[in-house]
């Protein structure tokens, strides 16, 4: 029998990839592979907030563009009174890793990593809470 992944956990669930190669590649910078630079990691960092806000708006049943803008999806997700602990307006800042971060040289360091990182991962934590949050009556998740 095919089970089938409805949008939201396909988008989660890619979301995780992301993150991992932006971790792994972080990692590899770190003990000096001179081949990668932080744009490859930020843009990883990029792709993960996308399918987690992506993530979240599908499980709210919400449409939204096809579209890599966070700023544009961060205010679909205000307009629709979903509140998140995550410090949106600074993760508006990865929005341009979406595109020109491939293409071009965009100046970062380490600590600028270390920072969405941390904002990734509060992300993912909010969406984690409204996604499979559990039921209180039965401790299932949703």
């Amino acid at each position: 029998m095919v089970k089938y992944i409805k949008q939201y956990e396909l988008f989660y669930k890619k979301a995780g990839v992301d993150f991992k190669a932006a971790q792994n590649l972080y990692e590899d910078v770190q003990k000096g592979d001179t081949e990668l630079d932080l744009e490859i990691i930020f843009f990883h960092l990029q792709q993960t907030a996308e399918k987690l806000l992506k993530a979240l708006l599908s499980f709210m049943e919400i449409n939204f563009p096809k579209i890599h803008d966070l700023e544009e999806l961060l205010n679909l997700i205000r307009q629709n009174n979903i509140n998140l602990q995550t410090e949106n307006e600074k993760l508006t800042d990865l929005g341009d890793y979406a595109v020109e971060g491939r293409y071009s040289i965009i100046h970062d360091d380490f600590e600028d990593a270390k920072e969405y990182f941390y904002l990734i991962s509060t992300l993912k934590s909010d969406i984690e809470n409204i996604i499979f949050q559990k039921s209180p009556e039965t401790g299932n998740t949703r």
